[in-house]
C-alpha cells in the first residue's frame, strides 16, 4: 500500500480510493485492500492528516450491510450512484432511515452509527472520515458500543 503522488492515468474508485489530505491534496492509495496489515500501512501514511483526512472510494453491492460503522471524527457523505439504498442511523436508540436513488446523498453525522442496506445492483460514493472508526457486525439489534474493529484509524 502506497499513497501516489501525481496520479496522471485514469483510476477505479472501486479498487483504488482516494485520501483528500491536509492543504488540499488528492492521494490513490495504490495497493489498497481491508485486511489489517494494508490499514495499518494506511493509517500511518496519514496519520499526519488527524481528523482532517478523508477517503473517497465507490463501493458495489447488493443487500442488506453486514456492520454497523461509526466515524468520530467528522461526518461521512454517501451518495448513491445507481440502483437504490437505504442508510439506517441510529441516533439515541431512534432509527433514523433515509431512502436514496441514483444522484441523491446523506450524510451521516460524525460518532453516529449507521448502517448501509443496497436494494438490488448499487453502487455508492463516500467520502468518509476514516480517523477513529469503528465497526459492529449486525447481529444486535442496535450498536451499543465499540467493538473493536480494526479499522485504517489505529495507526501504529
Amino acid at each position: 500500500m502506497r499513497l501516489v503522488n501525481h496520479q496522471r492515468d485514469a483510476l477505479d474508485l472501486r479498487t483504488t480510493p482516494v485520501h483528500l489530505g491536509l492543504g488540499s491534496r488528492a492521494k490513490p492509495v495504490e495497493g489498497f485492500t481491508w485486511d489489517p496489515e494494508a490499514l495499518q500501512a494506511y493509517s500511518a501514511a496519514v496519520a499526519a492528516d488527524g481528523a482532517e483526512g478523508r477517503m473517497v472510494m465507490i463501493f458495489d453491492g447488493d443487500g442488506p450491510g453486514d456492520h454497523w460503522e461509526s466515524h468520530p471524527a467528522g461526518d461521512e457523505l454517501v451518495v448513491c450512484l445507481t440502483g437504490a439504498v437505504t442508510v439506517t442511523r441510529d441516533v439515541d436508540g431512534v432509527r433514523e432511515r433515509v431512502l436514496l436513488g441514483p444522484g441523491e446523498a446523506t450524510v451521516n453525522p460524525a460518532g453516529v452509527w449507521h448502517v448501509v442496506d443496497m436494494e438490488g445492483p448499487t453502487s455508492i460514493l463516500a467520502v468518509t472520515a476514516t480517523l477513529g472508526t469503528d465497526h459492529r457486525p449486525r447481529t444486535d439489534s442496535r450498536p451499543t458500543g465499540p467493538a473493536g474493529t480494526p479499522g485504517p484509524e489505529k495507526a501504529p
